[in-house]
């Protein structure tokens, strides 16, 4: 964060509020306990030093000095405890904020910083505790105590005063020099770690692959030469607090040297009394004591910072804007010249995509791997926005592009079954219906239709068999059969179908061409992306996909 205290992060995070609040409040009461107790351990040990009095005719400001110790070392205790837990609640409403935000975006943007995100909403982001826990409370604490034992200072010894005063700029001139190094080198780990998290995650998406061509060792050493490069930042993050360290520590102890000179040369011309310097000398630390700590923490925050950055530049990012009309009947949906960018590859997929798709109608997406059909499919149901061209909705009142149409209105009309449907844990029952309320004939019609009867009638507990995350207890036909059974259960009038025999066996596949064929009759408008003979051959409407990229391919 470029300042000490982000107004973004109080304005995104309500317990960092809260938290900066209390913090500010125990700060105070800190301060007032130091104050009294330098005061009163001076008059204390004063007396007894000159011989003026025993150490028993002070025993009771021994005592409230030692309470003032015991009260804030009370309140040092009570405001890490809360440091902690607002911590902790700061980064949850950081991370459901980013991954909001970052659904809202859409696939086009998961698809190019997906994987940095993933990598800054777990290790990145949690980096942020030593921020609070640390750094903020000593930053408020220099803020307030500083200044205050400063100013009692002055009513004391206005030249010890002056001299302590005139040390502490250079500490924050030399923490700003070396934290502008620190900062490049936290930042230079967050990067490493996104792209060590993207490397990863993408080895273990394609881990089968590899070993199929038996190329699984191959992508170790680019992973080896990043864990080393993580290293590397690491190490001279680590040698820069080291050094910072050793240079702020070596200030402050010249600046309390300084003071101790001039108080004891003053005592031995009779210009100080030993009360009064005693009090400066035990002040004198206590006033530099907070700086020191700022700098000592920064670093340890420094990586919570570079991650907060980056989590302010994903809720700053926009969200394209959507329309707020709402959509009733709908008689057809038409891609009307669409060209999608693919991402920062310098080609269209699809390109030019023209086609209308119709209730009662199976109309089939066909073309080569890379041509778009998938793209296709995300902007018919408004998660991507077409660079060029439109999506259209036909209704009975007219035609309305896609993008005037509030996305919450349209997504009510449609229905997406993807290749790897999303499973959560739970019974099959709730996980085929939802929030939904149907009957058990209904129910029992739809499983019929997708082959799910039969799989239920093996499980031990029938619909009350519980599955695990991602369908875990069920095989991948299986899995695309109760995802079937859920898309012809959605009252949605279009549905959309990736490959929906993908995983299946000629028996099964069979049940879910004949699925297919009776959601159409029912006047649903189903979208299929295909590319099996068998299911191009039950579409009434086959549309070809294209790039701009498939008329050079030909021609090679």
């Amino acid at each position: 964060m470029s300042k000490p205290l982000d107004p973004r992060l109080l304005r995104r995070a309500r317990s960092a509020r809260t938290y900066v609040l209390l913090t500010s409040l125990l700060t105070a009461a800190t301060t007032a306990c130091v104050v009294a107790g330098a005061i009163l351990l001076a008059r204390a040990l004063g007396p007894v030093v000159t011989g003026d009095a025993h150490l028993a005719d002070v025993v009771t400001e021994l005592r409230w000095v030692a309470a003032l110790f015991v009260v804030r070392a009370a309140l040092g205790t009570v405001g890490e405890r809360f440091a902690h837990r607002s911590a902790v609640r700061v980064v949850a409403e950081l991370r459901e904020q980013v991954l909001t935000h970052a659904a809202r975006l859409g696939p086009r943007w998961l698809s190019e910083h997906g994987a940095d995100t993933a990598t800054l909403t777990t290790r990145g982001i949690d980096a942020l505790e030593p921020y609070f826990v640390r750094y903020l409370p000593q930053l408020l604490l220099t803020a307030v105590l500083t200044p205050a034992v400063l100013v009692v200072m002055a009513g004391l010894d206005l030249v010890a005063a002056a001299t302590v005063a005139f040390t502490i700029p250079l500490i924050p001139v030399f923490m700003w020099l070396i934290g502008l190094a620190t900062q490049r080198f936290a930042a230079d780990r967050l990067q490493v770690q996104q792209r060590l998290g993207s490397q990863l995650l993408d080895l273990l998406a394609g881990l089968g692959t590899l070993q199929a061509f038996g190329r699984a060792r191959g992508p170790a050493r680019r992973v080896r030469e990043l864990s080393e490069a993580s290293r590397r930042t690491t190490m001279q993050t680590l040698k820069v607090a080291f050094l910072s360290g050793a240079v702020l520590e070596l200030l402050a102890t010249l600046s309390v040297a300084m003071v101790a000179v001039g108080v004891g040369l003053r005592l031995v011309y009779g210009e100080l009394d030993l009360v009064t310097g005693l009090a400066v000398l035990i002040l004198a630390p206590e006033a530099l004591l907070p700086l020191r700590q700022v700098g000592v923490h920064f670093h340890a925050s420094a990586d919570g910072v570079a991650a907060a950055d980056a989590v302010f530049e994903i809720l700053q990012t926009p969200v394209a804007r959507t329309g707020h009309m709402t959509v009733g009947r709908v008689s057809g949906v038409e891609w009307a010249g669409v060209s999608v960018r693919a991402g920062d590859r310098g080609y269209d997929a699809p390109a030019d995509l023209a086609g209308v798709v119709r209730p009662g109608r199976v109309t089939a997406l066909a073309g080569p791997s890379g041509s778009g059909k998938t793209t296709a499919a995300m902007a018919l149901l408004g998660l991507i926005e077409p660079d060029e061209g439109a999506v259209l909705v036909h209704t009975p009142d007219g035609v309305l592009p896609l993008r005037e149409i509030d996305r919450a209105a349209w997504w009510a009309q449609v229905s997406w079954v993807p290749q790897r449907p999303v499973i959560e844990p739970g019974t099959v029952r709730e996980n085929v219906l939802g929030a939904r309320r149907v009957d058990g004939e209904t129910l029992a019609r739809a499983a019929a239709a997708t082959g799910l009867d039969a799989v239920v009638r093996s499980m031990p507990s029938g619909w009350d068999t519980l599955i695990g995350q991602g369908g875990v207890g069920l095989s991948v036909g299986q899995r695309q059969r109760l995802a079937l059974t859920r898309g012809l259960l959605d009252p949605a009038a279009v549905l959309v179908l990736d490959e929906p025999t993908a995983h299946l066996d000629a028996v099964s596949e069979e049940h879910v061409l004949a699925t297919i064929t009776a959601a159409a009759a029912t006047g649903k408008a189903v979208v299929v992306i295909a590319h099996r003979p068998s299911l191009l051959a039950v579409c009434d409407d086959v549309i070809q996909v294209r790039s701009s990229l498939a008329p050079v391919a030909v021609g090679s």
